[in-house]
């Protein structure tokens, strides 16, 4: 019975200390709840460090011992270290009644205060658990296709907006009710204020639903600005790193409203399209002889076999059309199971344009680049052999 009084009368209890220690009472009176209360805050405060040292600093010796990517990311994201900070809240806010007896007011400013404390401890450790969450998403491979950063970003202005209302609610004592029933009046102003998360939260949902944008995809913009791939997709922003290593940041919106060229088919399909004219000479154009015709079929291994139809006599153009059939056909780069066309085109001002389309198996930019370099090369080079020459303008 002795002990639940003298802890009812903390206060009481300080006030005689400090009479004892040649303290007036006037002074006394005035200072000594604030005392006890700063000894309940000191205590607290204590047993926090004391739960951090032991708490936090065996699941640090546990991830260390037994590295797991759940005990990491734990660690990492300070999901416990934020979590204990919500004892010394509560332990403040049940000791406060019996600093403050006679300090009514007091005591309630202090009791808001806490709970004020609190709700952003929660918050945090909220926080963080969706941080660990994404990072456990982000370490599957199915995160490539479909990317979430957005959607936690999304749950992030939520969960700290519904926490700023609370912590209003609670600081001037109002029911959150109350306050949300209160923003229809501010909702423009909250439009304003989140326009690009909005636009940059549905235009995230646009791309996602729709297939047209993932991580590691190489797009390419029309008006220059971006020519690589992209790295990460968030509420806000499209990061995307180019070729020459540089960083571009673009809005999700932007992507969505405006056109882009996303190679993805072309890197998940059979071949890299290879798609060329080479130009030549309309006066180098005529009929073969058969003396020509015999003369390419023994000195060009590939037209070995080369036989025009019945009654007809091929053009020099049109023997070397075959050739480059037959040349493409035989390279083990070209895709045999994707179009490979060889055609003539319409004359122009600057020649007889053959086209030039194929697949190259290597879809890799450097290796494509040099494939194609080698295989035009050699068919410039080849185009003398069948008497034509190539167009240059002077």
């Amino acid at each position: 019975m002795e002990t639940i009084q003298s802890i009812g009368t903390l206060g009481g209890w300080m006030n005689e200390v400090l009479v004892s220690w040649g303290f007036s009472p006037k002074y006394a009176n005035m200072f000594d709840e604030m005392i006890v209360a700063a000894l309940i805050i000191l205590l607290a405060i204590g047993l926090n460090y004391f739960f951090q040292a032991i708490v936090v600093g065996g699941v640090k010796r546990h991830a260390r011992r037994f590295p797991r990517l759940w005990n990491t990311l734990l660690v990492k994201r300070k999901v416990v270290h934020h979590l204990l900070h919500v004892v010394p809240g509560v332990l403040i806010y049940l000791l406060l009644p019996l600093a403050f007896v006679k300090g009514k007011g007091i005591l309630d400013f202090s009791q808001r205060v806490c709970a004020v404390y609190i709700i952003v401890a929660v918050l945090l450790t909220l926080n963080a658990i969706l941080l660990v969450l994404l990072d456990i998403y982000n370490s599957k491979e199915i995160r490539k296709n479909h990317p979430i950063r957005g959607l936690v970003q999304v749950l992030q202005v939520v969960l700290f907006f519904l926490g700023g209302i609370l912590i209003v609610a609670t600081l001037i004592d109002k029911s959150p009710v109350t306050l949300f029933a209160g923003l229809g009046a501010a909702a423009t102003v909250l439009m304003l204020v989140f326009k690009d998360s909005i636009l940059g939260f549905v235009s995230g949902v646009q791309l996602s639903a729709n297939d047209m944008l993932r991580i590691g995809d190489w797009v390419t913009l029309p008006n220059g600005t971006a020519d690589g791939i992209v790295q990460e997709i968030t509420l806000n922003t499209v990061k995307i790193q180019n070729w020459d290593n540089t960083i571009t940041t673009i809005p999700p919106y932007t992507m969505v409203n405006s056109t882009f060229q996303n190679w993805r088919g072309m890197q998940e399909s059979g071949g890299r399209r290879v798609d060329k004219r080479i130009w030549l000479d309309l006066d180098t154009i005529r009929f073969c002889t058969q003396d020509e015709l015999d003369r390419l079929r023994k000195d060009i291994p590939l037209m070995g076999d080369y036989a025009p139809a019945e009654g007809q006599t091929p053009t020099n153009s049109q023997v070397y059309r075959v050739y480059i059939e037959r040349y493409l056909m035989s390279l083990p780069v070209v895709n045999q199971d994707l179009d490979l066309i060889i055609a003539q085109k319409e004359p122009t001002e600057h020649g007889l344009p053959i086209r030039v389309y194929f697949f190259s198996r290597i879809k890799a930019w450097r290796e494509y680049e040099r494939i194609q370099s080698d295989i035009f090369d050699h068919l410039l080079a080849m185009a003398p052999r069948f008497g034509l020459k190539l167009y240059q303008g002077i």
